[in-house]
């Protein structure tokens, strides 16, 4: 099983699809909302240099930014057929 952790803020449409689609999945993830929290906010643009939501981190080395579900699928290993 993966480690997934979720980086999103309010009214993000394409946050809301990434969660539908790892819920369609069933993949078990940890959602942060970067409005709600200003170190996790303050990581992910320093740390992991993303400052767009939604942003993926699997497994703590693949970070996916944007909205690009194949590489999500891809790297969690889900056929998208």
């Amino acid at each position: 099983m993966h480690k997934v952790v979720l980086y999103t803020q309010p009214q993000c449409p394409p946050c809301e699809l990434v969660k539908r689609f790892l819920c369609a999945n069933e993949v078990q993830y940890q959602e942060i909302n970067i409005k709600d929290d200003d170190k996790s906010r303050q990581y992910m643009m320093n740390q992991l240099e993303c400052y767009s939501t939604p942003t993926v981190v699997i497994d703590d080395e693949h970070i996916i930014r944007g909205f690009n579900l194949e590489e999500l699928a891809q790297k969690l290993n889900i056929s998208c057929e």
